[in-house]
């Protein structure tokens, strides 16, 4: 029951580097037009808000079950072995850098190509199914997701933390609870959100190179902690 009373304690008190860091990176995350955003968006748009509400659940579990994943297993590496997850984090910086580099290119890309085909089509064939049944295979069905949390939630845990468990948890729902608040927001303004994007392609490709640049940031300070 003690881990219940985490919500109480401070980011630091929670075993969490650099908390401000943190949650500018979760922010990049969450407004980065994605796969899941994206179907959010769309099905609300096109079948009513009782329909994005379905889809947003559907993520919202989808990404509970590889956070608990990521979660559990992180956290049991760091209690038998710290030699371990130090070279866990190494490799999450790696993986940070490489997909920060990715996001610079593809915020290129999108400068001046806009909305991918590929994502287009995946949204279309999701409108066959129901919005909680496609949103939750959509969020499983991203392995990348599993080495993303691993990567990024490694670089704020402090490796002397006692409950190294709490601290993950911690994370986990910091990023679920700014994720569930901004896909209730794309819901609520639905048809104007989805014109604002489209109408400013590059807006949103400069979105992906700044959050390109800020993950390899993240990258090189991981590695210097």
């Amino acid at each position: 029951m003690e881990w219940l009373s985490l919500g109480l304690l401070s980011p630091s008190n929670a075993g969490i580097m650099d908390f401000s860091s943190y949650l500018l990176g979760t922010l990049f995350i969450i407004l980065l037009p994605g796969p899941n955003s994206l179907y959010v968006l769309t099905i609300a748009i096109q079948k009513g808000w009782r329909a994005g509400a379905w889809g947003a659940i559907g993520i919202f579990i989808g990404d509970s079950i590889l956070m608990l994943a990521v979660v559990l297993g992180a956290a049991s590496i760091l209690v038998a072995s710290p030699i371990i997850f130090s070279i866990v984090r190494t490799l999450g910086a790696a993986y940070l850098a490489w997909m920060g580099y990715s996001l610079f290119r593809n915020g290129q890309q999108r400068w001046s190509t806009g909305l991918e085909t590929k994502t287009l089509e995946i949204q279309m064939r999701l409108m066959r199914l129901h919005p909680l049944l496609a949103a939750l295979t959509l969020s499983l069905t991203n392995p990348k997701a599993i080495f993303f949390f691993i990567a990024f939630f490694s670089q704020f845990i402090r490796p002397d933390f006692v409950r190294p468990l709490h601290t993950f948890f911690y994370l986990a729902i910091v990023l679920q609870l700014m994720s569930m608040a901004y896909l209730a927001c794309l819901i609520g303004v639905g048809q104007a959100s989805l014109r604002f994007f489209q109408s400013r392609p590059r807006l949103a490709a400069a979105l992906w190179m700044l959050a390109g640049i800020l993950f390899i940031g993240f990258a090189i300070r991981l590695l210097l902690v």
